[in-house]
């Protein structure tokens, strides 16, 4: 079986492009005693990928001529693993290809659910880390005021709408009309603003006139600085990404006035990656199944088809192009 992949040529010092990125072909790989060879489904697209090419962070940072790192939708095509069979559905670290032979230890069995791209959106990844920054972070109280920055995109877009659940006064910070609109119309958000256009610090302030409990951070940068004077007293602030700092030149320094703020209004900041709860990964996902089932959680997934899309699609990422969560369908 022929493998295609796509491989990171180097690791950019500026804005990454398409010249960053070359698609090679070679064989599957054959598993070894205790591994499972994985044909890849869905690849997972998020702020993070670029992260990772940036130094090492959670995991190890992506080296030129490496295959680029990717969680994705696996199904199972061998096993020298007693735990798993053809057929079996996993989440893993495939990376951008078509097969991958991975050890059994480092694979998360999945249940079959239909569609298969909810795996990567509301049950995965981006459901969870929704659920579990704000909810065991933010620790959102009825009437509580909840901003959270990239609304419109995989993890704000399930943020807004759990802190509604909630109870909670919810705004969020997004990118164009467009984007405030539908925060605002579809998703049932009570405000939105939109950092692109005049001051986001008085734009948040007529949004959140009684201040802000939880901030729930996906950006960091000016966002972050213009939210913390806002924050009431004891409030929250959950620390998920920084994307702002991901791609291009980093800002030459951090949000202004962060210890005394910290200090003078008893904030907690706390950051979190979401496999520090995946022990309780499954009751998170029945609850969020109930929320789909009676429609107080809707989905917005886009889905680009095939591994060759995927540079192009995690550059239009960054960029702000999608709404809900971004995947790239590599095989049916």
């Amino acid at each position: 079986m022929k493998n295609r992949q796509i491989i990171l040529v180097a690791r950019p010092k500026g804005k990454l492009g398409p010249e960053h990125f070359q698609m090679v072909e070679g064989v599957a790989p054959d598993p070894k005693e205790s591994e499972v060879l994985l044909r890849v489904r869905l690849i997972s697209l998020d702020a993070a990928n670029r992260a990772w090419m940036q130094s090492a962070t959670y995991r190890s940072a992506v080296e030129a001529g490496a295959v680029m790192a990717g969680g994705a939708i696996a199904e199972v095509v061998m096993s020298r693993a007693s735990d798993f069979k053809p057929g079996d559905l996993v989440f893993a670290d495939t990376g951008w290809q078509d097969y991958a032979a991975l050890p059994a230890k480092a694979l998360i069995k999945l249940p079959h659910i239909e569609p298969i791209t909810n795996l990567l959106s509301v049950y995965g990844i981006a459901g969870l880390t929704a659920y579990f920054g704000l909810l065991h972070i933010g620790r959102p109280r009825p009437d509580d005021t909840v901003v959270v920055s990239a609304a419109a995109g995989s993890v704000g877009s399930f943020v807004g709408q759990i802190g509604k659940i909630k109870g909670c006064r919810v705004v969020g910070v997004a990118g164009g009309t467009a984007k405030c609109h539908w925060l605002m119309n579809e998703l049932g958000f009570d405000a939105a603003v939109d950092y692109k256009v005049g001051s986001v610090h008085r734009a948040l302030k007529a949004a959140a006139p009684s201040g802000i409990d939880i901030y729930f951070d996906n950006v960091g940068g000016e966002i972050l600085e213009a939210c913390l004077p806002l924050m009431n007293t004891g409030g929250r602030i959950v620390c998920c990404g920084a994307v702002s700092a991901y791609d291009g030149t980093a800002p030459a320094a951090g949000p202004r006035g962060v210890p005394g703020l910290i200090v003078i209004k008893r904030l907690l900041m706390q950051g979190f990656i979401v496999m520090d709860y995946f022990n309780e990964r499954e009751t998170a996902v029945a609850e969020l199944q109930r929320w789909v089932q009676t429609g107080q959680l809707k989905i917005k997934e886009d889905v680009i088809d095939g591994l060759e899309s995927a540079p192009k699609a995690l550059i239009g990422l960054l960029a702000g192009e999608n709404r809900g969560k971004r995947m790239v369908r590599v095989s049916g």
